[in-house]
């Protein structure tokens, strides 16, 4: 299986719910990096998983409804935990929608296999969420 991935960072606050959290129950910011890598079997006629130009503008635009927000105020994430684990998921499925849009390539979107995306909190910590694109 042949994979592109690209990486860029986003900063958000947010509070968690439960007593399993402790004093991130308060109000905190969170710096994430993260990578999305997409997978193929087969390499395109140009050699190409995908246009690694689109791949970085449709995390960047998709990073951008979060990036610098206060994720207990947007009203798609009110009632939930805006865990790592979450956001991982949340990231994927945005992300999905826009490549079966075209968002990195006409005719791109039918031959992606699979899309991972990392959030990593810390230098020591990090979640992920993967899944089929097709």
């Amino acid at each position: 299986m042949y994979s592109l991935a690209v990486s860029d960072h986003f900063m958000i606050a947010h509070s968690f719910r439960g007593e399993v959290f402790g004093p991130a129950q308060k109000v905190h910011g969170a710096t994430y990096g993260v990578e999305i890598e997409f997978r193929r079997p087969q390499l395109d006629d140009n050699g190409l998983v995908c246009d690694i130009g689109l791949a970085l503008e449709l995390l960047r635009d998709v990073l951008a409804e979060f990036n610098y927000q206060n994720l207990d105020e947007l009203p798609v994430f009110k009632g939930r935990n805006t865990t790592t684990e979450f956001l991982a998921g949340e990231i994927f499925q945005r992300i999905k929608v826009r490549v079966a849009e075209g968002a990195v390539g006409a005719g791109t979107a039918g031959q992606l296999a699979s899309l991972r995306v990392v959030l990593r909190e810390s230098p020591v910590a990090w979640a992920a969420f993967e899944g089929a694109l097709n």
